[in-house]
């Protein structure tokens, strides 16, 4: 079978060459190639850099570590699903009607995706880049299970094309892809991306709306004790960090998100900064608010801060959307800054907001936008040392 299929692709390689009739579409035969193979070029002069980790094995490792919040994700949606419409809720049925409510969000976020991928990559006349396979997979894991899927599909296509391709494709985006298309669906379409009431079933029953626990926090009166309210709710401390409550499909497990985090750090394609900077703005932040509490806002504000990390996507969005190596900074420095501030933004966001409870989102594509500026900043400092010393 291997031999046919390397056949198969010598044979009709010569059509897609420089100066074959289908030379426009080398990027599309290439990306299919890359598939079955790995890429045999060399370099033809020196620096020869030897090194086992290529672009398609670093996204591998990251769908890799993003696999065990899916599969439970997949579960705990189909659970919901099951529960409300008055069906059995073991693992066979609940496992099953999650995959038939996330394939069809995951199908059209990666049709349409490498749709547009492959549109700029035929344009420009280079080749489909991999970044795609992991953006594509966190997309639907970051939205409501009920979505209708054409607002997914505008979501996808405005987080390609506007928040990548137009600063060039892979590697020179400012803004992390798939939460570019999240924000944009967000703002476009409220009614099914509140925050407020979250989708619990679907399908051929009556959709269910249940309070998320930060929709439960960011209403409270003042003089309100948030916990008891969440242990009320069935929302308490241990529900919220194993995952077991309503929410966007991949989020809600705190749990799964820290084992996608040791894979993520035990091979290296993640930085752990920026994961422990994150948890020290949000344990900083929210202990500095607890004794400050008071006012219209002193129930979220009284919120102790370990809540913080278990609720809403905070813990998915610091280990997978806010280690992205190309709209995170490069310098050790800044992402100790950058994730410290992700992690404060989210508090504050979260507790001065009502209107918008989950602030992870913004508070990472806001860090985004300023990660070059503390590189720079980074460097300008060493720089002034470095020049001191001369």
């Amino acid at each position: 079978m291997q031999r046919w299929i390397r056949s198969f692709f010598d044979t009709h390689r010569p059509k897609f060459e420089k100066e074959g009739r289908l030379h426009r579409y080398h990027g599309l035969f290439e990306a299919f190639e890359t598939i079955f193979f790995l890429p045999d070029s060399t370099t033809s002069q020196s620096p020869h850099i030897r090194d086992s980790l290529d672009l398609k094995r670093f996204m591998s490792i990251v769908i890799l570590a993003i696999v065990p919040v899916t599969l439970f994700g997949i579960y705990n949606t189909g659970y919901y699903a099951c529960l409300a419409a008055g069906e059995s809720t073991a693992f066979i049925p609940s496992f099953m009607q999650g995959l038939f409510i996330f394939i069809p969000l995951l199908v059209v976020s990666y049709g349409v995706g490498f749709f547009w991928e492959a549109l700029f990559a035929v344009r420009r006349g280079h080749g489909i880049s991999e970044g795609f396979l992991v953006s594509g997979l966190l997309y639907p894991l970051i939205l409501p299970p009920d979505l209708p899927l054409w607002q997914a599909a505008i979501g996808i296509s405005f987080g390609v094309v506007i928040g990548k391709e137009i600063f060039g494709g892979t590697g020179r985006n400012l803004l992390n892809p798939a939460l570019t298309a999240r924000a944009f669906v967000f703002f476009a379409y409220p009614g099914q991306m509140s925050g407020d009431a979250v989708w619990i079933s679907g399908g051929a029953t009556d959709a269910v709306s249940g309070a998320t626990a930060l929709a439960i926090s960011a209403q409270a009166e003042p003089g309100s004790q948030i916990p008891a309210m969440l242990d009320q709710a069935g929302l308490g401390l241990f529900e919220l960090f194993v995952g077991r409550t309503p929410g966007s499909i991949g989020e809600t497990s705190a749990l799964l998100c820290i084992v996608g985090a040791l894979i993520l750090i035990i091979t290296g394609v993640a930085n752990w900064r920026i994961m422990v900077g994150g948890v020290l703005g949000v344990l900083g932040t929210g202990m500095l608010l607890n004794q400050l509490a008071t006012g219209s806002f002193a129930a979220a504000m009284a919120l102790p801060a370990y809540y913080h990390l278990v609720m809403g996507g905070f813990a998915f969005g610091i280990v997978f959307m806010a280690t992205d190596p190309v709209s995170a900074p490069g310098t050790d420095a800044a992402r100790w800054l950058y994730g410290f501030l992700i992690g404060a933004l989210t508090v504050l966001i979260r507790v001065f907001n009502p209107a918008y409870p989950e602030g992870t989102m913004l508070a990472i594509l806001f860090m985004n936008l300023f990660a070059p500026l503390l590189d720079h900043f980074v460097i300008q400092i060493r720089l002034r040392k470095r020049i001191s010393h001369v």
